[in-house]
């Protein structure tokens, strides 16, 4: 984005009613960075903020004065987005975990089709497809081993670390939900539930993990899906679909009553995924 563009922005993000507009924009993308099954990062794309969000952490001092008035409206709806719907997550893990996990199986289920058609855009090459299946093996042979060796993972601040690099990563690569690594280890829903409440105990190595992240990888980030786009879209396609497998819980399926319950959330969830689909191919990216 030319410093042309940039202050054409900043000029009618004068205007009160465009600048609650991105503000709205700005909670659907922290709702999406928290929600399972959807993706801070695509949504960025959708609402023409990406670019210039990563021109920002790439370069953040000489950036400074032409990208954070533009920023600031998309950094407050994130923020309020982010934590508004944590309290929800949270509450209905704990009372309703597997219909809850299910709706987030149909999520993810029915976002992968908008993946696909975005990792395409730029071609596919035979490397696309061994990306995308190196990381669905590596991820099926880390976390299959952990449940064939039952290890149990005691969420501190290491792993909160994690659970913040995970997060950005959700934000920095577009297509990548940080749900879909820190459900399988268990993390997911204490973290989330950390947030809701703010716990500062999980706030902080978690906001840690985050800021280290952005601050070392966004460039390098940005510079992979500059040079590498098909290639690393796949990666991500391939870690997405091996985890989404080793969270379904088949014990929910052992009565006739729990499988309906759980095929409908299923369901519900791939609609949903579809109907958000239709209205992101309906919006211009600018």
């Amino acid at each position: 984005m030319s410093k042309t563009q940039i202050s054409k922005k900043q000029g009618s993000g004068a205007n009160p009613f465009l600048i609650v507009y991105h503000i709205i924009q700005g909670a659907l993308i922290g709702l999406g960075a928290v929600l399972p099954g959807i993706s801070g990062g695509v949504l960025a794309v959708v609402f023409g903020v990406y670019k210039p969000a990563m021109e920002f952490l790439s370069r953040p001092f000489a950036r400074f004065k032409t990208h954070v008035p533009l920023l600031i409206p998309y950094g407050i709806g994130g923020v309020v987005g982010f934590l508004g719907i944590a309290n929800l997550l949270a509450f209905f893990l704990e009372k309703y975990p597997d219909p809850s996990v299910c709706l987030f199986i149909g999520l993810i289920t029915g976002m992968l089709p908008s993946l696909f058609r975005e990792a395409g855009e730029k071609g596919r090459s035979k490397g696309s497809w061994v990306s995308m299946v190196v990381c669905m093996v590596v991820i099926f042979a880390l976390l299959g081993s952990l449940a064939v060796l039952n290890v149990k993972i005691t969420p501190n601040f290491v792993w909160y670390l994690f659970c913040g690099f995970c997060l950005a990563l959700s934000v920095i690569a577009p297509g990548m939900s940080f749900s879909t690594l820190l459900m399988p280890l268990g993390l997911y829903t204490p973290f989330v539930d950390g947030i809701g409440h703010l716990d500062f105990n999980i706030l902080i190595p978690g906001g840690i993990g985050a800021l280290v992240t952005v601050i070392c990888l966004a460039k390098a980030v940005n510079a992979l899906f500059d040079h590498f786009y098909s290639i690393a879209f796949h990666g991500i396609i391939g870690i997405v679909i091996a985890a989404t497998v080793m969270i379904i819980p088949f014990s929910g399926f052992a009565t006739v009553g729990a499988a309906v319950v759980n095929l409908i959330c299923i369901a519900v969830g791939i609609v949903l995924a579809l109907l958000l689909d239709r209205f992101n191919s309906r919006v211009e990216v600018k």
